[in-house]
């Protein structure tokens, strides 16, 4: 039977993807103490690279948006993955999202909302977290978005 958590995603019309692979010479998540650290986590579903280009030239913020919501999805699959249950999150505590952006873009914490929202709208109360949001001048593989997040588990 799905957990509190995973019952919300279905309310939500969302499906967890599977965790995907690690795409150099790192682990996907490390747990320490009660805090599970993820490593960066980029737009991608089923093996697929998606929504490359950079934010304020070949992609607008609507589009990275969604960008951002695949990362969180990607997140998530990620924790899953490491604990077996997201019941087991007490909460996010850190955000941080990357922006493959031009120069003179400056709405990146518009596009990383993607994330956030996402977060809050599946953990409710518990997925509220601090965040930074920075440009990147690229960011693997040429994607629009990458973010990484901190989770005390119990």
């Amino acid at each position: 039977m799905a957990g509190m958590t995973e019952a919300r995603l279905q309310e939500l019309g969302l499906e967890l993807p599977s965790a995907p692979a690690p795409a150099a010479s790192y682990v996907p998540t490390v747990i320490t103490g009660s805090l599970l650290f993820t490593a960066g986590q980029v737009p991608v579903k089923d093996g697929q690279r998606l929504f490359v280009g950079k934010v304020g030239a070949t992609m607008d913020v609507a589009t990275a948006q969604e960008a951002a919501k695949l990362c969180a999805l990607n997140i998530l699959a990620q924790v899953k993955a490491a604990i077996g249950d997201l019941d087991r999150v007490r909460r996010c505590v850190k955000v941080l999202g990357f922006v493959n952006a031009t120069p003179e873009f400056g709405e990146h914490p518009a596009v990383i909302n993607g994330a956030s929202d996402l977060l809050v709208a599946v953990l409710g109360e518990r997925g509220r977290h601090a965040r930074s949001a920075v440009g990147a001048g690229s960011l693997p593989f040429g994607v629009a978005v990458e973010v990484e997040a901190i989770f005390e588990i119990e």
